[in-house]
């Protein structure tokens, strides 16, 4: 979150006092020149003092001067070189801080005469520019924000003092993304003064995920210490969203007397803020409906919070593309919920910089830039803006033009800054200085500028200078000083005015010098007479500080006869005018007086009248906007609390008109009759109910023509997008051709389609991999035409190179703007591929690569590692932009966009991520065989390995299954004869680097696509089909037996079957063995998702009950609601089903083949237990699918098919049998949810990863419907640790005896040797074999990774004592983030490969029986259905994390295989043989059920595993 420049501007300039005693008077400003090296930067002035600071941020040095810049010296105290950061203090004038790379800091109390050490036990945080966070009511209370690292791996902690870092510094909190104290700011208080004291807020990274969008805000009284019970730490999370808690908490900011809170979730980057004036209460903050051309929307990076009022918040949002943005004002009422509308258009640049800056010291004026052209820059972003001057005297009601003698100017504001500070303004009362010039818009700076000044706040200015100056006010407007602004070092002289700018004399510097100049400026409330100037000449040393002062030019100090009462508004007679409801009057020097105030630091008084109201007082109310001349509603009213309950049809609400916000004018009873409240009806008020139920099942039908199949993408919401579409693009299909683009916002109510595609041949349709509310479609030429808010609006960009058959686009996680496009580009009739990259989502592009295979954004804000930026790129490129056949791949990595590269590794075959971890494979040209290699940091890799014993022939294929955090499951092709494929799922450990067998003989289709499928929003739990007979000779089909997991992949067991029901008995029953068990057909011949996200515990499955899974055609339908514990059967035959209402809602419907025709759907309320028919056509017709919202969260659902010639969709609408939202209550009699947990039948305790997990779920009987934010997760009890809770250690191994011991050959350093090379560590542990895997949360029990004792490393005794009598950073680390520590040995040995190849052994590996399937303490270990990508020895190929490929043309577009006829979503290109990369699918596009996963086959085997005959 931005919180816009004027104040923070402003604290660079820490004040400074010149306390001189009165001298004999002079006729000229006396100088004072210090030379440097390197520029002076972070130039601070101690407030009310002489004293300022600077930082030498080339040698890392800082600088003193006691006497406004006069004589200068080096802060000795701090070593030097080692001075990284200067801090002042935002509330105290004497204190200042250096911050240094370690944990040891220096802190000054009185203005830097001294400096004295501090420790603050964690190094600054490398991933915020916030480090320290100041008590605007204490001082002594500050907040450190700092990090933990162990080598690559870092970990955010918060620390904090009391008695400013007099003593070391405390840990508040470990796992933080942040904290603040609430009382940040003078205005803001809690309203109780212990809470005022000691309320923190921090925002807190999940224990399980890495994502922003699961951070949470905790609270805290007693800086996170435990209760007085010592069970609990006092933390708690506010109800931001009224009742309930948010997730996905990215910044908090204190603005005035607001704090607000950003938020953000999955699918978009739309954010929520949340206001609070006390931190006990909350509101979103509400934007108007957009109208027009207008997206109100706030976006990530894509809202500027300005410099505000006392009474609101003003906030821009950018409504335009990024590389040319506008924006618009919007400004908040009273409690800063509600924001209106002010300004359209303003002037914004890629920084998030807006034309916007407040008079200083009057109420209600400020100056803005707009863009005249918006129209054309809208539509085309390359266009030059003309921007253009106004001013408003009414906080934004009105606005009008700026003028000198006569004509319009245009002023250089924020986006174009040229000194420190403020741009116009000051404290002086009613001065200000701007450059610019006259005509239709605003000139060139350089060519165009000139120096403007105005005495009157802006109402009339004149010129005062040729040429852009920059400038400076002191003595309270009495003096202004301006220095010519150039690109050379030819300025020679000064220029000053005593008459507020009348005129002006000039003054040569000394000795002759000639500078460029940098920075003007003097004290921040410019009472002053001293000013420093910095600039550069081409001498040696070239930066001078130059100090000018101006004392003595008078000897007389100004008396009353020399002041006048200056009003900061007057009519044509020159009396005072009301503004903001009063009047405003300063006491000033007069023009002509020739006296100095003299009066450092003493602030300038303002004396105000209220006045009665009028109309200038009232502007627009929320949701209203003017229309000729009236405000008219558009968009929902706000209802007072309290009003439209029981029944109530009406309420007094507003008139549309609301007093603007800080106006203090006096009611008087016309007014009040004016705009009083008026009737309203209920229907239209913001969250007005929903209709009532009316227990029917509505529903509406589109034709399309006749065609064979759909192509469909829906559009996920984030959780607190402001809009509440589903939307989904489609478009029909068949073997010779493809429809036009259809989009619905209403789930398929209406229809249309977009004239912006209408003639447009559109070769792909392409979500963005990361946030749904952008979809890309690109045509056959190279434009590409997407929206940015899911349909409403398009764009269009022209890419790079044409794109081949690959799949063009590359996204980044976090950076909706940044692009990677991979196309051809063709020389003397040979094409390579080429790739390009931008950062403003297509505008521009600069070229990434040639002869590349692809390229991916591997940078993240999830994954905190010290060489892994945010702009980390990893590309597949030929060693030699050449065409020849011995011209092998390498990797290559960039982390600032190909200005430096790194390469990895040779002859390498292909690279794979996912989620935090990067593969490569290398070939051992010699052997014949690939080499992986895993990383965390894209810089420093390490050798993985195959379980012992464990090796593949070198044709064979692998797949990469869905994953969770921190591990892999790999499927391993074993068998790769035609129907009798098979393979081997084994898993990684924490690193991605070692692997076990977890199941053996699992069925695989001839595309290797495996009968694999998890349950989702579950830990652990996962179906497979397994091949019974997979030892049998000959061709006899494969024999297919269901196992399922719930401890991730640890132990399999039969499915138990069903009870006998009413249609009939089974034919036999058992708890689950391999003669008698439920058999569920996989994805390799169903490819329909098995659950959804929402629906928690419960999945659909087609099969049967036997030794064997059956023919299709003897199916019958199956559910459980118990996470596969018991299962029920739920209908003969094969029907297909969709998840509501996350599960409260299922539906039903048989599907062509299994049926040619049907009429009917059915539909349960109660998870299952009762089912009712709706028929929806009179006359039967053919059903390809139905479908709804991946996260089960719509009570809407389509049915796709045909009638006849026309194909159809046809909405089925459900939301009639609930009214009202459910309510969850701590009361279980009240509340609408009940509690379920989990099982995990084959863990002793019931616990998985530690924990125990409970979920809310809907009670069958509740006639209501689920919040779409409701997160089902309701709370999780931690377990005590045992066996299963701990894998190996780095560079440790499974014995014989199943014990991890060190691996041959491989020996720790000693204590002495270990500590020397790393002399920051405080202790050396000696290693167990022993560690935590990466998503337990067990504590206490059998702690096998604390076995042995620390002890200190030589001179970090005192600090080892201290840290274990605090429970200090390092346990925390421990335990937190156990795959960041590694035992002593390990630990060396990993840091000193520093980026190369190494063989470093991680994990379980051991040898003989040690590793089969059955050895528990081989299952146990893998606990983890997790998320990295590794390959290894003998393997062929390399998957590419979410890449994958896809069956072939007929199939993807439905035309032949399952029945379905969803399309696989192209997200890819063809074979990489092709110089493609592999196509992969979104569960948007219904193309793949089950999570995402990535496969290779043989047809693709000469990229990896042999030689390439095609290069492109």
């Amino acid at each position: 979150m931005r919180v816009w420049g004027a104040l923070q501007a402003a604290a660079l300039l820490a004040s400074a006092l010149w306390a001189t005693p009165l001298v004999a008077k002079k006729d000229r400003p006396s100088f004072d020149v210090k030379a440097f090296d390197n520029q002076p930067k972070n130039l601070n002035f101690f407030r009310d003092s002489e004293v300022v600071l600077f930082q030498d941020i080339s040698d890392n040095n800082v600088y003193r001067s006691p006497d406004v810049g006069s004589t200068w010296a080096r802060v000795d105290a701090v070593p030097e070189g080692k001075a990284w950061l200067l801090f002042m203090h935002d509330f105290d004038d004497s204190c200042a801080y250096i911050l240094t790379q370690g944990n040891e800091h220096f802190r000054t109390s009185n203005r830097g005469k001294s400096w004295q050490k501090f420790k603050s036990e964690a190094e600054m945080s490398m991933f915020r520019g916030d480090i320290l966070q100041f008590h605007a009511g204490d001082p002594d209370r500050i907040i450190f924000n700092g990090m933990v690292c162990q080598g690559i791996f870092c970990q955010e902690v918060a620390m904090y003092t009391t008695d400013g870092f007099k003593t070391p510094a405390k840990q508040l909190r470990a796992n933080t993304a942040g904290c603040w104290w609430a009382k940040s700011s003078d205005l803001f208080t809690t309203g109780a003064r212990d809470l005022n004291d000691n309320r923190i807020l921090c925002i807190v990274m999940d224990d399980f995920s890495p994502y922003k969008q699961d951070q949470r805000l905790l609270i805290s009284d007693n800086f996170f210490s435990t209760t007085a019970s010592g069970k609990d730490i006092q933390e708690f999370e506010p109800d931001l969203d009224i009742n309930k808690p948010v997730q996905g908490i990215v910044n908090v900011a204190i603005v005035k007397k607001y704090l607000l809170v950003a938020t953000t979730s999955m699918n978009t980057d739309e954010m929520a803020l949340f206001v609070s004036d006390d931190t006990i209460k909350w509101h979103r903050a509400m934007f108007p409906v957009a109208h027009d051309s207008h997206d109100h929307r706030v976006m990530q990076e894509a809202y500027t919070v300005l410099e505000s009022t006392n009474y609101s918040i003003q906030i821009d949002v950018m409504t335009t593309r990024p590389s040319n943005p506008m924006g618009i004002l919007f400004t908040s009422n009273s409690n800063g919920t509600f924001f209106t509308e002010n300004i359209e258009h303003t002037n914004r640049n890629h920084m998030g910089h807006v034309d916007f800056e407040k008079i200083t010291g009057i109420q209600g004026i400020f100056l803005v830039n707009k863009v005249d052209n918006w129209k054309e820059v809208e539509q085309k972003p390359s266009t030059d803006k003309k921007v253009v001057t106004e001013i408003t005297f009414d906080d934004g009601r009105t606005f009008q033009s700026v003028t000198a003698d006569g004509k319009r100017i245009h002023l250089h504001s924020v986006t174009e800054l040229s000194n420190l500070g403020r741009v116009y303004s000051s404290p002086a009362p009613g001065l200000v200085m701007a450059i610019g010039n006259t005509g239709d818009s605003l000139g060139d700076y350089w060519e165009d500028g000139n120096l403007y000044v105005s005495d009157d706040a802006g109402t009339t200015w004149k010129k005062a200078l040729d040429g852009p100056h920059k400038y400076e006010f002191g003595d309270q407007g009495s003096i202004l000083v301006a220095v010519r602004d150039s690109k050379e070092d030819d300025v020679k002289e000064i220029s000053y005015s005593l008459d507020h700018g009348v005129t002006w004399a000039q003054e040569p510097l000394p000795k002759d010098l000639k500078i460029r100049p940098y920075i003007l400026t003097t004290v921040s409330d410019s009472t002053s007479l001293k000013f420093t100037l910095i600039g550069k000449t081409n001498d040696s040393p070239s930066w001078q500080i130059i100090a000018i002062d101006f004392d003595g030019l008078h000897e007389a100090t100004c008396k009353d006869g020399d002041m006048e009462e200056w009003s900061a508004r007057v009519d044509k007679d020159g009396k005072p005018t009301c503004l903001m409801g009063h009047t405003q009057s300063f006491r000033r020097r007069k023009k002509k007086a020739e006296c100095f105030l003299k009066q450092e630091f003493k602030h300038v008084g303002v004396e105000t009248h209220d006045c009665d109201c009028n109309d200038q007082d009232y502007e627009c109310d929320f949701n209203f906007v003017k229309d000729d001349g009236k405000c008219v509603a558009r968009g929902p009213i706000i209802a007072p609390e309290g009003t439209c309950k029981s029944g109530d049809s009406t309420f007094e609400g507003t008139s549309g008109y609301r007093k603007i916000p800080g106006n203090t004018c006096k009611a008087t009873k016309e007014m009040d009759d004016k705009y009083k409240d008026v009737e309203r009806k209920c229907s239209d008020r913001i969250d007005a109910p929903s209709a009532p139920a009316t227990d029917k099942v509505s529903q509406k039908q589109k034709t399309f023509g006749d065609w064979d199949a759909w192509e469909k993408h829906y559009l996920e919401r984030g959780a607190y997008s402001s809009t509440e579409d589903e939307t989904v693009i489609i478009r029909p299909r068949d073997a010779g051709k493809a429809g036009p683009v259809w989009i619905t916002q209403d789930h398929g109510k209406t229809w249309k389609k977009p004239d912006a595609l209408s003639d447009e041949k559109i070769w792909e349709i392409i979500p963005h991999q990361y946030f749904k509310d952008v979809v890309f479609f690109i045509t056959n030429d190279k434009k590409v035409i997407y929206t940015n808010d899911r349909g409403v609006h398009f764009h269009s960009f022209m890419a790079p190179t044409d794109h081949d058959d690959g799949f063009p686009l590359a996204f980044h996680p976090d950076k909706k703007d940044w692009l990677i496009w991979m196309g051809k580009k063709c020389e003397d009739d040979e094409c390579y591929r080429v790739a390009s990259f931008s950062k403003d989502r297509g505008d521009h592009w600069e070229t990434a690569a040639r002869f590349v295979r692809r390229c991916e954004f591997t940078g993240s804000n999830a994954h905190k590692y010290k060489d892994r930026k945010q702009e980390q790129i990893l590309c597949l490129k030929h060693e030699r932009e050449d065409h020849g056949k011995d011209n092998p791949l390498v990797l290559i990595s960039t982390n600032d966009w190909f200005e430096h590269e790194q390469s990895h590794g040779e002859n390498v075959k292909d690279f794979a991520t996912m989620a935090e971890f990067i593969v490569v494979a290398t070939e051992n040209t010699e052997k014949k065989t690939l080499q992986a290699h895993a990383s965390l940091d894209g810089t420093n890799y390490a050798d993985a390995l195959f379980p012992f014993g464990f090796t593949v022939p070198h044709q064979h294929a692998y797949t990469v299954l869905d994953s969770s955090t921190h591990a892999v499951n790999l499927f391993v092709a074993t068998s790769v004869e035609p129907g009798r494929t098979y393979g081997t799922i084994i898993k990684s450990n924490s690193n991605g680097t070692s692997y076990v067998v977890s199941a053996k003989d699992v069925n695989c289709d001839d595309d290797f696509y495996v009968d694999f499928e998890k349950m989702l929003g579950l830990e652990g739990v996962a179906l497979i089909n397994v091949v019974a007979n997979a030892n049998e000779k000959g061709s006899a089909p494969k024999k297919l037996q269901t196992m399922i997991t719930h401890n991730d992949g640890a132990e399999w067991r039969y499915i138990p079957t069903p009870d006998a029901d009413e249609f009939g008995k089974f034919p036999c029953r058992s708890n689950g063995d391999p003669t008698c068990a439920l058999h569920i057909r996989g994805y390799t011949e169903h490819g329909k998702m098995y659950s959804s996200s929402g629906a928690v515990g419960l999945m659909f499955g087609l099969g049967n009950v036997g030794d064997s899974l059956g023919p299709h055609k003897e199916s019958d339908t199956f559910m459980t609601t118990d996470a596969g514990i018991s299962w029920k059967r739920v209908k003969k035959g094969v029907w297909s089903w969709a998840f509501g209402d996350q599960g409260s809602i299922i539906v039903i419907v048989q599907t062509a083949p299994s049926t040619s025709k049907t009429n009917v759907i059915y539909y349960s309320l109660d998870q299952g237990d009762t089912w009712l028919e709706h028929e929806f056509s009179k006359d039967k017709v053919e059903i390809w699918d139905i479908t709804t919202l991946r996260s089960g969260s719509s009570r809407n659902f389509l049915l796709w098919g045909k009638d006849g010639d026309e194909v159809f969709a046809l909405n089925l609408d459900l939301s009639g049998f609930s009214d009202r939202e459910c309510n969850n209550d701590d009361d279980p009699d009240k509340s609408d949810y009940e509690i379920w947990t989990a099982k995990h039948p084959l863990q002793p305790d019931g616990c998985l990863f530690g924990h125990k997990s409970e979920y809310l779920r809907k009670k069958k009987d509740a006639k209501c419907y689920n919040d779409f934010k409701l997160q089902p997760l309701y709370s999780k009890e931690n377990c005590t640790c045992n066996r299963v809770d701990y894998e190996c250690d780095f560079n440790f191994e499974l014995d014989n005896h199943k014990q991890c011991s060190l691996i041959q050959g491989f020996q720790p350093k000693d204590i002495d040797t270990w500590c020397t090379e790393n002399p920051d560590a405080v202790e050396y542990y000696e290693p167990t074999g022993y560690r935590r895997i990466p998503l337990t949360t067990c504590v206490g029990g059998n702690e096998l990774d604390k076995a042995s004792e620390p002890r200190p490393c030589k001179n970090h005794e005192e600090e080892y004592e201290r840290k274990h009598a605090t429970s200090g950073v390092a346990i925390f680390f421990a335990v937190v983030i156990p795959v960041g520590i590694a035992a002593a040995a390990g630990w060396w040995v990993w840091r000193n490969w520093s980026g190369k190849f190494g063989q470093i052994r991680l994990g379980e590996p051991g040898s003989g029986s040690a590793f089969d399937s059955d050895q528990p303490w081989i299952r146990y270990p893998v606990i983890a259905l997790s998320a990295v990508v590794a390959v290894v020895g003998a393997l062929p190929l390399v998957a590419a994390g979410l890449w994958r490929t896809a069956r072939g043309a007929a199939e993807r577009w439905g035309l032949v295989g399952g029945g379905s006829r969803g399309s696989w979503s192209r997200l890819g290109g063809a074979g990489l043989a092709n110089g493609g990369t592999r196509r992969f699918t979104t569960r948007d596009s219904f193309a793949r059920g089950s999570g995402d996963y990535a496969i290779v086959d043989e047809d693709e085997g000469e990229l990896l595993g042999e030689e390439s005959d095609e290069e492109v």
